[in-house]
């Protein structure tokens, strides 16, 4: 993506000229810039060309979906279009335990906050994890009970047949993820069954990775680039645990005495199969054999 193109279309967007622009970490799937305005302000530009329908709307309203919780901080937003996405820029700072804390207080604060259903806010359009599209269904759950199914059928599976397609998973693995979903769609969801005790959709923040931590200079960490939705808090935590994060121990601690989870190790792999299976989608069979063993351990 050009910075020519990144600057025309901050200029239109926030109505200034630019001073200055920027490349910045973006992650794997899209282009990111700090862009300079005369006035001393910087805002954050994230592009993507071609964007998949919706790509960036439903980024802008995971942000303001976790901002309206009043629980956990996010960069505001500032401009969603198909092509690109204008937010407020945070100066970024060094990850001490101070923040750590403080996150992990805020997700317990954020996870007891109730959401009407499972799955994305508006089940007309999808939620995204990377490019990978996350649907729901028409007609979302709304019952404690109901999320082993509804995870089984609109998160893992669909995502199992895409690794399939790709390659990215073996026949074994693929087989015991199938298992775990057949175990999972018959879980009463009462406490008894694989996916562990009852719990109502609370708004999640979707993928919550390390690298969606921002670190910032005045202390307080924000949560960037959302799939946020009526989720199971756990999912959260699993990914968050997946590939480390600073200060996990002190982050993961303050959350539980905020909100004690009981026997969340045993379920660990259960909630982080989802993330692994996108894994093996996007980047192929080394993650598809860890989505075997994942299963494998979720069925005891």
């Amino acid at each position: 993506m050009s910075e020519g193109f990144v600057v025309g279309r901050a200029a239109a967007l926030t109505g200034s000229a630019v001073d200055g622009v920027r490349p910045v970490g973006g992650g794997d799937i899209c282009d990111a810039y700090r862009i300079a305005l005369p006035d001393g302000r910087a805002v954050f530009a994230k592009t993507l060309r071609p964007a998949p329908e919706g790509f960036f709307a439903a980024e802008a309203g995971g942000l303001e979906l976790l901002a309206s919780t009043g629980t956990v901080a996010v960069p505001r937003v500032l401009a969603a279009e198909a092509d690109v996405l204008l937010l407020e820029w945070i100066e970024p700072g060094r990850a001490d335990a101070a923040q750590a804390e403080r996150l992990g207080r805020e997700l317990a604060a954020l996870h007891s906050t109730p959401a009407p259903a499972w799955g994305n806010p508006d089940p007309s359009r999808p939620a995204y994890l990377g490019s990978v599209p996350l649907p729901s269904p028409a007609e979302p759950p709304t019952a404690p009970e109901d999320w082993p199914a509804f995870h089984a059928e609109w998160r893992l599976l669909p995502l199992l047949r895409q690794a399939v397609d790709r390659g990215g998973i073996g026949r074994g693995d693929a087989r015991d993820v199938e298992r775990l979903c057949e175990e999972l769609a018959a879980d009463p969801g009462d406490g008894t069954g694989v996916s562990g005790p009852p719990q109502p959709p609370a708004v999640v923040h979707g993928d919550l990775w390390s690298g969606n931590v921002l670190w910032s200079a005045d202390g307080r960490a924000r949560l960037i680039d959302p799939a946020a939705q009526g989720g199971h808090p756990e999912t959260d935590l699993g990914m968050l645990e997946l590939f480390g994060c600073p200060h996990l121990e002190r982050l993961l601690a303050a959350y539980e005495e905020v909100r004690p989870l009981p026997g969340r190790r045993a379920r660990l792999p259960l909630h982080q199969l989802q993330h692994l299976l996108v894994h093996a989608v996007l980047f192929g069979s080394g993650y598809g054999a860890r989505c075997g063993a994942a299963a494998r351990s979720a069925l005891g």
